[in-house]
C-alpha cells in the first residue's frame, strides 16, 4: 500500500479501492465510532458511577450508625429503665395537687415566722408542663431585711415536702434607699407539684371545650329584656 493508492481513490466506485485503504478507512471508522460512543454514552455512565459510589460511600456510613446503635440497643433500654425509675422517685418527692394549699399556706407561714412581711401573696392559675408536673404561679411583695429573707429560704427548705421556687421577673432593693436597711422583694413566685393520669385528661378536655368556644363570643342581654 502506497501514499498514492489514498491520492487516486474514486469516491463513486468504494469497492474498487486497494484492499490496503479498505482497512485503513475501516480501522479510522471504527476508531471514530468507538470515540463517539465513549463519549456520548460512556462518559454520561461514568459520571453516573460517580455519584454512585459517593451514595454507596455514605450508606455504608448510615448503616455502620445503625450497626452501632443495635449493638448498644439493650444497654440503652437499661439505662432508660434507670432514668424513668430516676424521675418516678423525684415525682414521688414533689407534692401533689391536693397538698398544694396546705404547701402554700406553709410557705406564708413561713415567711410570717422569720418577721417578714407579707404585702402581697397571691397564687395563680396553675399550667401543666410535659404532661407530669403542674407550674403555679404566685406573685408576691415583701419586705424585710436581708438575714430575713436568708431565714425565709431555710424556712421552705425545711418543709416536709421537696419545694422547688424559681422567680421570675423578681426585684430585690432597699425600700428607704440605705444600705443595710429594709428591702423589698417583688416579683412572681413559680412551684411546682406534680400530677397524675386524670389531670392530664382533664387538662385536655379542658383545653378542646376551650377551643370548640374560642371562635364564637357569649352573647351579652340588654337590660330589662
Amino acid at each position: 500500500m502506497k501514499l498514492s493508492d489514498f491520492r487516486n481513490l474514486d469516491r463513486n466506485n468504494i469497492g474498487g479501492w486497494p484492499q490496503g485503504v479498505k482497512l485503513v478507512i475501516c480501522a479510522i471508522v471504527f476508531i471514530l465510532l468507538m470515540v463517539g460512543g465513549w463519549w456520548f454514552k460512556i462518559s454520561t455512565q461514568q459520571d453516573e458511577l460517580e455519584q454512585k459510589q459517593k451514595q454507596e460511600e455514605g450508606l455504608k456510613k448510615e448503616f455502620s450508625e445503625k450497626q452501632a446503635k443495635v449493638v448498644n440497643l439493650e444497654a440503652l433500654k437499661v439505662q432508660l429503665d434507670e432514668m424513668s425509675d430516676m424521675l418516678r422517685q423525684l415525682l414521688l418527692q414533689l407534692p401533689n395537687k391536693t397538698e398544694m394549699p396546705k404547701l402554700l399556706v406553709d410557705i406564708s407561714q413561713a415567711a410570717l415566722s422569720v418577721g417578714l412581711e407579707t404585702q402581697l401573696f397571691q397564687p395563680g392559675p396553675e399550667t401543666i408542663k410535659e404532661g407530669f408536673y403542674a407550674e403555679k404561679p404566685i406573685q408576691i411583695r415583701m419586705h424585710g431585711t436581708y438575714h430575713q429573707f436568708g431565714s425565709f429560704i431555710s424556712a421552705v427548705a425545711a418543709l416536709p415536702r421537696v419545694v422547688i421556687l424559681t422567680m421570675r421577673d423578681v426585684s430585690l432593693k432597699p425600700t428607704d434607699g440605705k444600705v443595710g436597711g429594709q428591702l423589698s422583694l417583688e416579683g412572681t413566685v413559680n412551684t411546682y407539684h406534680s400530677v397524675d393520669e386524670s389531670e392530664n385528661a382533664g387538662a385536655g378536655t379542658g383545653a378542646a371545650k376551650a377551643g370548640a368556644a374560642k371562635p364564637g363570643a357569649a352573647p351579652v342581654k340588654e337590660g330589662g329584656k
